[in-house]
């Protein structure tokens, strides 16, 4: 797709420096760019790229210095979030799913909104509802009186089961599993486990995103809610009866336990678990790899495993990396104190 650097510039606030008449045929990374290709400088990182880069035009911070006389500057104040708002205007997916394939099973009384696609396979069974201009790709199954929103994608071999709730201009990717049972077990007296039915639902409202491979457990008792603006990364595990507060981020492999309640604002990095029934205030960051034993009521970063405010733990982490040199000098103390002890002790009994 070609665009006019002039009309990208106009989107994003952005001054040229250069060829104002430039088209753009791609957009590409600074490393990579090619003639004819839009990039964007950001981080002091990717500078040394910059000599060599090939691409006609450039985003850069205002000020930057212009060494080279053969590219194209446009200024704004944040050359990233300009790079994605022009990504997002000009060269965003266009996803193609047209139509209801002949193989795909609609129950008798399921309702379809206008402009319902629906992929090869697709099941959708008794009284399920979908909203206008929803997409659902290959394979996905669709479990009684589900609903879902409009302008709604579904990729292909998602599982939604039974009586969950999707919102508008939902996001869901491939190999997701909405609903299913919450990990509830009662322990019998001779050891062996009790299944409790799990009889609540999924509620996940608008603008949702869910990456792929990502398990949302339906609820004991009532609904298991995932808020507006949630965006969750591939391989998450989101227990039953978990409520998690609007625009909260969550990266790979982080898993929350039951009836957990996280506020809204949140970002946690990969591979964080948090235990059950505790709750996290809004505008809580947790770092990578940390591990959540109790309810976290202020905002601010949180590190480490049981998770402490982020300065605390950086200086526990540091005590720790010296523990082998200060034992050193602890058994070096301990020696020249008894020396001493020794010595004085000597010196009491030449007195006496």
């Amino acid at each position: 797709m070609e665009i006019s650097l002039k009309d990208a510039a106009s989107l994003i606030g952005g001054k040229i420096f250069g060829n104002e008449n430039l088209i753009i045929k791609n957009i590409s990374k600074i490393e990579e760019a090619k003639e004819g290709d839009l990039t964007f400088l950001y981080l002091p990182a990717y500078e040394k790229y910059f000599p060599s880069t090939k691409a006609s035009a450039i985003l850069v911070k205002k000020g930057f210095n212009k060494t080279r006389n053969d590219i194209t500057y446009v200024e704004v104040d944040n050359p990233n979030k300009a790079f994605f708002r022009i990504i997002h205007h000009f060269y965003k997916p266009d996803y193609k799913l047209t139509g209801i394939d002949s193989t795909a099973f609609v129950a008798s009384d399921a309702v379809l909104g206008d402009n319902v696609s629906l992929g090869k396979n697709v099941v959708i069974s008794s009284g399920c509802k979908i909203g206008n201009n929803t997409k659902i790709y290959h394979n996905t199954v669709l479990l009684e009186d589900v609903e879902i929103g409009s302008d709604t994608i579904i990729f292909q071999n998602v599982s939604i089961r039974e009586k969950c709730v999707i919102g508008n201009n939902v996001i869901i990717h491939p190999g997701t599993v909405i609903g299913s049972d919450g990990f509830g077990y009662s322990r019998n007296d001779d050891g062996s486990y009790l299944k409790i039915p799990q009889i609540g639902n999924v509620i996940i409202e608008d603008n949702v995103e869910i990456g792929s491979n990502v398990s949302i457990d339906r609820a004991s008792l009532g609904s298991t809610v995932i808020k507006k603006g949630v965006k969750l990364d591939n391989l998450v595990q989101i227990a039953h009866n978990v409520t998690l507060g609007e625009n909260t981020v969550i990266s790979a492999q982080t898993g929350i336990s039951g009836s957990t309640k996280v506020g809204k604002g949140c970002i946690f990095a990969g591979q964080v678990g948090l235990v059950g029934h505790v709750e996290i205030a809004d505008n809580v960051t947790i770092v990578a790899q940390s591990g959540v034993s109790k309810g976290i009521s202020k905002a601010g970063t949180y590190f480490g495993s049981p998770a402490k405010e982020f300065k605390t733990a950086l200086k526990l982490e540091a005590l720790i990396r010296n523990l082998p040199e200060s034992a050193d000098k602890l058994k070096t103390l301990e020696k020249r104190i008894k020396e001493l002890e020794e010595k004085l002790s000597k010196q009491e009994r030449g007195n006496s």
